[in-house]
C-alpha cells in the first residue's frame, strides 16, 4: 500500500489488536532517537487476537488501560488519539510502502512510568495487563533485557 488517501487507507487494514509499547529508558536516553529503547528482543508484545475493522470502531472511544500488578497506571480512550488509523496509514504510505503483516502502533495513553515523580519503572516479575474495549486483553510478565 503506497500513496493512499485517507478514504482508501482502511481498505488495506487487516484489523486491530492490543500491544504493550515497552521502552528501555536508560538506552532510549542515550540518543535523540528512540530506536535503541524500543527494539530489544522480545519487546512490544501484541495480541492475542486481531479484531477486523467491521467488528470495532476506534472513533467510538473504546476504553484502554494498562495495569501493573493490579494497579491501573494508564487509562484513556481511542477517542484521545491524535490521529485516526486512516490518517496514520495515509501519512505513512506517503514515504514508505506498507506491506501485509506490518504492525503500526498508534501511541499510548497518559501515565507512562516516565511521567511519574519519582519515576515508576517496570521491574522484572511484574505482571502487565493491557486492555482495549471490544478488542481484548494482553497479559505479559516483565523481564530483564538480555
Amino acid at each position: 500500500m503506497s500513496g493512499v488517501s485517507e478514504e482508501q487507507a482502511l481498505e488495506g487494514l487487516l484489523g486491530y489488536t492490543v500491544t504493550n509499547d515497552v521502552s528501555v529508558r536508560d538506552w532510549q536516553g542515550r540518543t535523540s532517537q528512540w530506536f535503541q529503547g524500543k527494539n530489544w528482543d522480545r519487546m512490544t508484545p501484541f495480541g492475542p487476537v486481531i479484531v477486523t475493522p467491521d467488528e470495532v470502531d476506534p472513533a467510538a472511544g473504546l476504553a484502554m488501560s494498562c495495569e501493573v500488578d493490579g494497579e491501573i497506571r494508564q487509562s484513556g480512550t481511542t477517542a484521545d488519539m491524535v490521529f485516526t488509523p486512516a490518517q496514520l496509514l495515509s501519512y505513512l504510505s506517503t514515504f514508505m510502502t506498507l506491506e501485509p503483516g506490518d504492525v503500526i502502533l498508534t501511541g499510548t495513553p497518559a501515565g507512562v512510568g516516565l511521567s511519574y515523580h519519582p519515576r515508576r519503572w517496570l521491574k522484572p516479575g511484574q505482571t502487565l495487563v493491557t486492555r482495549i474495549e471490544g478488542i481484548g486483553k494482553l497479559v505479559n510478565t516483565c523481564s530483564q533485557p538480555q
